[in-house]
């Protein structure tokens, strides 16, 4: 909304939905690909951008110095590189990066942690993730008396089963594993 509101056709709006952990983005991409010298980047903010400390800071210095364009962060009205290009602008400007920038990552490490400690804690009170495993063909018990005795193979007992030959095998170990308690 915040750059539609700046009147940019929709043809010139690129939009990635996935991390901003990287700048291997499909979009990002694109967009490097179409900018030239002069031209305008509006950025929301430099989290949008990125949120990794060194590619943000590499990113902005491919895009300023090596391609030429201005970059404009509407957040951030100290990150707009149509002013101050005196050493001074220069200087302030590369400041506030710097340290937005680690804000970004240190962000998205924290939201990393926060994740893992969410999901030991779910897993600790018995919350199971993933879809629940379908339930065992009625043949499979018998399937799985013939592999164990070698009677058929792995291959052949997963076919009878209709499973692929790594998912009979993991189900026969939560089988045998289910039997034995």
């Amino acid at each position: 909304m915040a750059i539609r509101e700046q009147r940019i056709p929709e043809k010139n709006i690129f939009l990635d939905k996935q991390s901003g952990k990287d700048f291997d983005r499909p979009q990002y991409k694109k967009l490097v690909r179409r900018m030239k010298k002069d031209d305008l980047l509006y950025i929301k903010s430099i989290d949008r951008l990125g949120r990794n400390y060194g590619e943000i800071l590499e990113q902005w210095r491919v895009l300023t110095k090596e391609k030429g364009i201005d970059i404009v962060v509407l957040d951030m009205p100290l990150l707009d590189t149509r002013r101050g290009k005196d050493l001074m602008g220069t200087f302030l400007s590369d400041i506030v990066l710097q340290i937005l920038s680690f804000v970004a990552e240190n962000e998205r490490v924290n939201i990393r942690q926060r994740q893992a400690e969410g999901i030991a804690a779910a897993k600790a009170r018995g919350v199971r993730f993933g879809r629940p495993p379908r339930p065992l063909p009625e043949n499979f018990h018998s399937a799985y008396r013939r592999w164990k005795a070698k009677k058929i193979t792995g291959t052949a007992a997963a076919k009878e089963c209709g499973m692929a030959l790594s998912t009979f095998r993991y189900r026969a170990a939560m089988y045998k594993e289910k039997k034995q308690s």
